[in-house]
């Protein structure tokens, strides 16, 4: 798995958690859905987040087309 995929991954799963813990317990948890929106907007921006820091150090690789660059 690349880092662009498990990012994705990440931020899907955290989307799904928080809308069933909103549902389940409070609307304050859809303020985690929107940092996480916030997060991947600025990401696409910058080519950067916390995420990708983590996953770099735990031995994942970059995909191919953004190592060529």
């Amino acid at each position: 798995m690349t880092i662009e995929r498990a990012v994705r991954l990440l931020a899907g799963a955290i989307v799904l958690v928080s809308l069933a813990l909103a549902y389940r317990f409070s609307s304050y948890w859809l303020w985690l859905t929107a940092f996480v929106g916030l997060n991947l907007f600025q990401s696409a921006l910058t080519n950067w987040c916390p995420a990708m820091s983590i996953f770099r150090a735990m031995g994942l690789k970059d995909s191919a087309a953004s190592s060529a660059r």
